[in-house]
């Protein structure tokens, strides 16, 4: 039997992206648990674990999604570690298959691209919806991201954190004491992979320090 989200129209997400504006983002994950669980997966960048907490309070066995580009920070593959070991995740590491040279030398245009979205569609494979901590607050490129919306496949995007500010995150992680990435209190808000990140300015945008220098802002993830 199909799972009850999967015929969801594009009329019906716009009135639930709209309904959802008023919603905690457990009442959205709950949503979407209900429509499309188990072809539902959430996608983790192990900067902080506050959708991972909030996911599996509604569905333990829920797929937690990791991309592992071989690039990232030995703090980001601790974090995941970490991560793994506190909430027993049923975790799928999508890992990019071994290069001659380092695309971020080779190919820093398509890099993320390669490192990224391809592992991502492979995640994606079979799943009528997905879940990202992406927030409107973290830079001026993600004001208008809905709460739920069609990728480009055709998959449900939701966003269940899309409307928190960073103080609403930070409450959250303190007051269930949810594991957080140690670059964050060295000044990388916004943690990608090592050769792409910096620490960021204080009062700057969170995101400044990804690809710092470049005129890019996203890596396609969420396009």
């Amino acid at each position: 039997m199909a799972p009850p989200g999967a015929g969801i129209g594009d009329d019906e997400l716009a009135e639930l992206a709209a309904a959802f504006e008023h919603q905690a983002p457990g009442a959205v994950i709950a949503w979407a648990v209900e429509a499309f669980h188990p072809h539902l997966c959430l996608t983790a960048s192990m900067t902080d674990a506050v959708l991972i907490d909030l996911a599996v309070s509604v569905e333990p066995s829920i797929e937690v999604v990791f991309i592992d580009t071989r690039y990232h920070f030995p703090e980001t593959l601790e974090t995941v570690t970490a991560v793994r070991r506190r909430y027993g995740l049923n975790l799928r590491i999508m890992t990019v298959p071994p290069q001659p040279q380092p695309l971020w030398q080779t190919d820093p245009v398509n890099c993320c691209s390669a490192a990224k979205v391809e592992q991502l569609d492979r995640a994606l494979q079979g799943k009528l919806a997905w879940m990202s901590g992406l927030r409107r607050a973290e830079a001026e490129t993600r004001t208008d991201a809905p709460i739920v919306s069609r990728d480009r496949r055709g998959l449900v995007k939701i966003n269940p954190l899309a409307t928190w500010s960073d103080l609403d995150v930070a409450g959250y992680i303190a007051d269930h004491d949810v594991p957080v990435n140690p670059l964050l209190e060295r000044g990388y808000l916004s943690i990608g992979c090592a050769p792409c990140t910096k620490p960021v300015a204080a009062g700057a945008d969170p995101r400044s320090g990804r690809w710092a220098g470049s005129s890019k802002t996203e890596c396609g993830i969420h396009s």
